[in-house]
């Protein structure tokens, strides 16, 4: 007789990361804040724990709750970790991004991004392997299809006044949208953004492929939702500090809302191939 997977007293099944300004909890039914320890210390702050219209969901703020941690700092190996050690099989990542195609990626629409360019060069937090086994993950297509479907049909329904990307026309067309991660915590010169325009790159942001590297070697599925909150250096709403705040302040309510409505919608159990990638890639 097969015995049940065990779960330990604090579980959840799907989780999220917060980014800048996006650290309300109040979406949350009887929420808690946990500690959870890791083999690659502490995750950026407590696990809030709770459930979202009966599904049981762990949030973890990527910065820390008071936005401390620079991004070429935060322990992504921890927080998916974390996320990994209470049990979440998805996680969905909204963060702040600037456009690098302000003629039709514009300030307060969203992007669901279907793929990453790397510019990151001193981060060691890229993976889980560190010798002994090693681990080729495929990565060809970084995004869980299904969750990334989920989260733009719903986006689509309940955000009627927000643009996001793709939309069905350009879905229509195949349009691929980008997100290219930098370093941080500076923004880009205007060369290296002009660059990443020509390339035909969407947005540009400072996280996001890291926890989605590290998501899938852990097997969990993971789709970001890139908040556009300045046009980088074009056009009438440059990139600063105080624009990303201030835009992300802005928004909050409608990621929230839309978490609100993704995450029961959200399939119990996966039919994507991300929970089985490991099958392929050990040597």
């Amino acid at each position: 007789m097969a015995s049940e997977r065990y779960k330990p007293p604090d579980w959840a099944e799907i989780g999220y990361f917060g980014g800048t300004g996006n650290y309300d909890p109040g979406i949350f039914e009887d929420a808690k804040q946990i500690k959870v320890y890791t083999p690659y210390g502490p995750p950026s702050d407590l696990v809030t724990v709770g459930w979202i219209k009966g599904r049981k969901v762990a949030f973890i703020p990527r910065h820390g709750r008071h936005h401390t941690i620079p991004p070429y700092k935060i322990n992504y190996r921890a927080n998916v970790w974390a996320m990994k050690a209470l049990g979440v099989k998805r996680i969905i990542a909204p963060c702040a991004v600037g456009s690098l195609q302000p003629e039709t990626i514009k300030p307060y629409e969203f992007v669901v991004c279907d793929q990453f360019f790397d510019r990151t060069t001193t981060r060691r937090s890229l993976s889980f392997y560190e010798g002994g086994v090693t681990g080729h993950v495929p990565f060809a297509d970084p995004i869980c299809p299904e969750l990334r479907r989920v989260i733009l049909d719903t986006a689509r329904e309940v955000l009627p006044n927000v643009v996001v990307h793709p939309t069905p026309e350009e879905e229509k067309k195949g349009k691929m949208f980008t997100y290219v991660c930098i370093e941080g915590p500076r923004f880009s010169t205007r060369a290296e953004s002009l660059f990443y325009k020509q390339m035909g790159w969407s947005v540009v942001g400072m996280t996001s492929i890291t926890e989605a590297y590290l998501c899938r070697e852990a097997e969990i599925c993971y789709a970001m939702i890139a908040l556009v909150t300045d046009t980088d250096v074009y056009g009438l709403m440059p990139v600063t500090a105080e624009r990303v705040a201030r835009s992300m302040r802005e928004n909050v309510a409608n990621v929230n809302k839309l978490l609100f409505e993704v995450i029961p919608r959200i399939p119990k159990e996966r039919s994507c191939d991300c929970g089985k990638v490991l099958d392929i890639s050990l040597y």
